[in-house]
């Protein structure tokens, strides 16, 4: 069985990404002059040239962290906008980046409250209940979201020189946009900048999918139970790209009402 705290956030990613698509097709279908878009971002970048090599937002990025919450909640920070050549990320970075997501204030209620609704439902029974039951159900949903944080953003990315970071293409149709988010649990940019196929990704849920056995009790270690946590990661991912391709374009949309209130 899929443990809850594993399901759970894919789940709610996914009730928050379907609508989220909704609504943006039906912004972008309003966009009047998509163009502009485009040549307003390529001015900024062209200013941003002439200012300075190292006054780009992208590459400033670097040296200061850009956390665009996800809906001003769930931390973002292994996404690009608009950026193109960029400076590749050390071994330091990508492990300090996805400590800065994983150890962010806003996981550590969300982990609990998802570890309440398991306790909630007496989920893995040999936990028991109490605050000891709960501790222990706390731990193991932490050190899963962790865990697999970690490998496939900053162990396996290192390792293989592949770059963990979400590259927006924030021009196009929906559909466009859509698939190019969707690719991405299967293709990723090297550190070169070069398109890979993203062993990262595959290889790093599978691996942490394998060390929740250490961990959780003798009845989930199973290779049936792995492969539906290994399955169930990749789709959370796959969420959370198309969140990051499209929170932009909704972020932007917010900000233009509340700028058009009196």
């Amino acid at each position: 069985m899929i443990k809850r705290y594993l399901w759970a956030p894919s789940c709610v990613l996914g009730a928050i990404v379907i609508p989220t698509l909704l609504l943006t097709s039906q912004l972008l279908a309003q966009q009047q002059n998509p163009a502009s878009a485009d040549t307003s971002s390529q001015g900024q970048s062209k200013t941003g040239a002439k200012s300075g090599d190292n006054k780009d937002p992208a590459i400033q990025e670097q040296k200061s962290p850009k956390n665009d919450r996800l809906f001003f909640a769930l931390p973002n920070y292994l996404t690009v906008e608009n950026g193109k050549q960029i400076p590749p990320l050390t071994t330091g970075q990508k492990f300090k980046l996805v400590a800065l997501g994983a150890f962010d204030p806003a996981e550590f209620p969300y982990v609990g409250v998802l570890a309440g609704i398991d306790q909630a439902e007496n989920d893995d029974p040999s936990y028991g209940q109490g605050l000891k039951g709960y501790a222990k159900r706390y731990g193991a949903a932490f050190a899963d979201t962790a865990i697999e944080n970690f490998m496939v953003g900053a162990v396996f990315p290192s390792l293989l020189h592949q770059d963990p970071r979400y590259y927006q293409l924030g021009k196009g149709g929906f559909w466009r946009r859509a698939g190019h988010a969707a690719s991405r649990v299967f293709i990723i940019r090297s550190d070169s900048g070069k398109n890979q196929f993203n062993y990262s990704e595959l290889a790093g849920s599978a691996i942490a999918a394998a060390l929740s056995n250490t961990y959780h009790p003798p009845h989930d270690r199973t290779a049936l139970n792995s492969a539906n946590i290994w399955l169930t990661q990749i789709w959370g991912d796959a969420v959370s790209y198309e969140l990051k391709e499209f929170w932009p374009d909704i972020r932007r949309k917010l900000h233009k009402k509340q700028v058009a209130q009196p």
